[in-house]
C-alpha cells in the first residue's frame, strides 16, 4: 500500500466535518497516512484553540479527540535539526518544519490545506496530494 504524509490542517477538516472533508476522506483512499511525530500535540492544541475562540465546545473536543486516536497514522521519526533549518530556510514555524522533513525523510508526498505549507513544500521538491 502507498503512503501518504498528512498534517494537522487535513486531519482537523475531517475531524471537524468541514466542507472539504469528503474530497480529503477520498484523497486518502488507499494510501496509508505518516504524520510528524508533532501531530498529536498539534491536534489538541488546534481543538482547544478552536474552544478560545469559541468555535467549538469542550464536548467537540473531546468528541474529535476520540475520532482522531480511531485514525490509522504513523508517525515518522525524523531529524529535528533538519526540520528546524527547513522551518528558518522557508519562513516559516517549526512544526511546518516537522511536516517538511516528515515527508523528504519519508519520500512522500503531502497532503495539506495550509498554502504556506504547500509553497515552501514545492519549492523544496515535496510532491503534493491533489484533492
Amino acid at each position: 500500500m502507498a503512503s501518504l504524509v498528512v498534517d494537522t490542517s487535513v486531519l482537523l477538516a475531517v475531524l471537524l466535518n468541514e466542507p472539504t472533508r469528503r474530497a480529503l476522506v477520498n484523497a486518502t483512499e488507499g494510501y496509508s497516512l505518516v504524520g510528524a511525530p508533532s501531530l498529536p500535540w498539534e491536534i489538541g492544541n488546534a481543538l482547544v484553540a478552536a474552544v478560545r475562540r469559541k468555535r467549538i465546545s469542550a464536548a467537540d473536543v473531546q468528541q474529535a479527540w476520540v475520532s482522531y486516536q480511531s485514525v490509522p497514522v504513523r508517525l515518522a521519526h525524523i531529524d529535528a535539526g533538519r526540520a528546524v533549518n527547513l522551518a528558518l530556510e522557508s519562513g516559516l514555524y517549526a512544526y511546518d518544519g516537522y511536516v517538511l522533513e516528515t515527508a523528504l525523510a519519508e519520500g512522500l508526498a503531502l497532503l495539506t490545506l495550509d498554502l504556506g505549507r504547500a509553497r515552501a513544500a514545492q519549492k523544496i521538491g515535496v510532491k503534493l496530494q491533489e484533492f
